[in-house]
């Protein structure tokens, strides 16, 4: 990047300046009180999110047998709201008030009603009562959180169950909330189709909005195919059902609990795998896409009452950094992680772009201007282009290496329309923003624009056209 000049950085746009943006954020497991929310309020209004990741909470709402307290959930609501956050909520998890196996379970994870008519109809109560409560406030539910797998469906899991499940979940809200939008599925076992199938064979189809789907994965190229699968069985029962990557992330640390765990993981690594995630899912044409999660938290989905050990399973997926106490609770100042900050360019820059492809050819040459320096090969990087109303363009570029045991930059050069001007290069790593000199910029026989030696790293890079970033 050297050879290009630094003209600026990006300016941060905190959440009340967008209005529109597929971004989300995770809260989680605020339901088992792993950390303190009051603590995160103004670090993600500055992040620039739209949405936040929340879970319901069944257990810690209704503790006596009909008597409904949401005083907990309100001020978190309420506080992310009054920011310009936008609490869509995952309808989880159950209650040892009606539920045996919840009586074992620490925070009542993946202990569904739905064996006894007792719990069916305490279930529908809760979820009458919760719409009721927050009809005004909150507009998007989840049914479950990955009852796919077994640590969230721990009798055994059964897609005809949870499509009924389901059914019964999204009739209930929407006779409170009539626009409500339901997502589905939360799907998170990519090999479950099976399962997927047999949800939607129940009907559910019908009776929901979006279909949600978790993946975590290395080498983002994975998720493309996850992403193309499920739609393909949703379209098979209505065209009309979205797509939303309602849980992806990576740790920033080896030594912790959740998948990808065992990797060799950095805070810079994990920098650059949310900025190659998050755009990937965008190209998948999700409705949105949320990262897995605000602050470093004990997992927790394993848990067993009255084994404090058995739920000290520190996870480091947050964006922003935490210590634990001995309880497994998040302490410290919950600071910045270069995670953070990546997350923060990508909400500045793209919120209000919409996805679009670009007349934009990467051209490979055995060497480039530079002495004995190849340039990378054009069809090994993934691309992604977006475009303003104002007609600003911009185009996203990276090399998708294994992350985790390898760094790479290169250059690359790249064919252009003749009517694009003012270029510049857009680290989002880093938030740096460069001007390309007319040096580089070589003018084709035909008209187009080739520009010469541009970086290329394994994390995107951002070529704009025109006043595309502020």
């Amino acid at each position: 990047m050297n050879r290009f000049k630094l003209v600026g950085k990006i300016k941060p746009k905190c959440s009340l300046e967008i209005q529109n943006s597929p971004f989300s954020i995770g809260l989680e497991k605020l339901d088992r009180k792993v950390f303190a929310p009051n603590r995160t309020y103004d670090k993600l209004a500055l992040l620039g999110a739209k949405r936040v990741r929340l879970q319901s909470g069944w257990m810690r709402t209704e503790t006596k047998k009909g008597v409904y307290d949401f005083s907990w959930l309100d001020q978190i609501v309420d506080n992310l709201i009054s920011r310009g956050l936008k609490p869509w909520v995952t309808m989880c998890y159950g209650n040892p008030l009606y539920t045996d196996m919840a009586k074992q379970v620490f925070g009542a994870v993946g202990c569904p009603p739905v064996k006894t008519d007792q719990e069916k109809l305490a279930w529908k109560n809760y979820c009458t009562a919760f719409a009721n409560h927050f009809k005004d406030r909150i507009s998007e539910f989840e049914v479950w959180n990955e009852p796919d797998g077994a640590h969230c469906w721990k009798h055994g899991i059964s897609g005809t169950e949870y499509g009924n499940f389901a059914i019964e979940t999204s009739k209930t809200i929407k006779s409170v909330i009539p626009n409500a939008k339901i997502f589905g599925c939360s799907f998170a076992g990519r090999e479950h189709l099976g399962w997927l199938i047999d949800a939607f064979e129940t009907g559910m189809a019908k009776h929901i909005d979006a279909v949600t789907f978790h993946d975590y994965c290395e080498k983002e190229t994975r998720t493309t195919e996850t992403a193309n699968a499920i739609r393909a069985v949703a379209n098979e029962y209505n065209p009309n059902i979205k797509l939303i990557q309602g849980e992806t992330g990576c740790p920033s640390r080896s030594d912790g609990f959740g998948a990808l765990m065992y990797g060799n993981w950095t805070e810079k690594k994990q920098a650059k795998l949310l900025l190659r995630r998050v755009l990937t899912e965008l190209k998948n044409g999700v409705e949105f896409v949320s990262w897995f999660t605000a602050v470093d938290m004990i997992e927790a989905l394993n848990g067993k009452v009255g084994d404090k050990g058995s739920y000290l399973d520190y996870g480091h997926f947050g964006v922003l950094r935490a210590q634990f106490d001995d309880d497994g609770f998040s302490i410290g100042e919950y600071d910045f992680k270069p995670s953070f900050y990546a997350y923060q360019n990508i909400c500045s820059t793209l919120s209000d772009a919409t996805v679009k492809n670009l007349p934009a050819v990467f051209h490979w040459e055995e060497f480039s201007m530079f002495p004995n320096q190849m340039t990378e090969e054009y069809d090994a990087l993934l691309t992604v282009g977006f475009s303003r109303p104002n007609k600003s363009k911009a185009l996203a570029y990276w090399k998708p290496t294994n992350v985790l045991t390898t760094e790479f930059e290169s250059i690359v050069s790249i064919i252009l329309p003749p009517t694009y001007t003012n270029l510049k290069i857009v680290d989002l790593l880093t938030g740096e923003i460069f001007a390309i000199s007319e040096k580089f910029i070589e003018k084709c026989e035909d008209g187009s624009l080739k520009i010469n030696s541009l970086p290329v790293k394994d994390y995107p890079l951002l070529l704009t056209i025109d006043d595309f970033v502020e």
